[in-house]
């Protein structure tokens, strides 16, 4: 019998290619939804390989490990929750920097130079800014919008 025919002929060979199937979609998706049903397919693999059960309970045996592994894997290893703000996003850094208007604010609406980029932004409260005052960075609103306010002396 040659080689392929030997892998064919054993029912564990079939289980360890689902597993390595659904373990590489697992790992190219990382979505965290095959990682289950991957590791009951090794499981029945292995008890394939010792014996326990026959053909068609081995199917069972998969649909079941996998319902309960994937509900117990949902119910106690959840994602940690998100505390703060993403820490790669770039914007919410900006937060307290230091920077320069790049000509005067008209109307509380401006330019200003921060972190080695210019930025649209709005000055915090009726303060008036001029080309070169230094300003601080008080929050970052939607669409990279920065809102400074004049920079405290000191």
């Amino acid at each position: 019998m040659d080689l392929v025919g030997l892998y064919l002929a054993h029912a564990v060979w079939w289980w360890v290619g689902v597993a390595a199937v659904l373990l590489a979609v697992e790992v190219a998706t990382g979505t965290g939804y095959l990682l289950w049903p991957a590791g009951s397919a090794g499981v029945v693999a292995i008890l394939t390989l010792a014996g326990v059960g026959s053909a068609g309970w081995d199917f069972v045996l998969f649909a079941g490990l996998t319902i309960a592994t994937t509900y117990a894997g949902r119910r106690w290893l959840r994602r940690p929750e998100q505390v703060g703000p993403d820490i790669n996003d770039p914007h919410h850094r900006l937060v307290g920097r230091h920077g320069a208007a790049v000509a005067a604010f008209d109307r509380g609406q401006g330019r200003v130079f921060v972190d080695g980029k210019e930025w649209a932004a709005e000055v915090e409260g009726d303060a008036a800014l001029v080309e070169g005052d230094r300003i601080e960075v008080a929050r970052v609103l939607d669409g990279g919008r920065l809102q400074v306010r004049p920079a405290s002396r000191g």
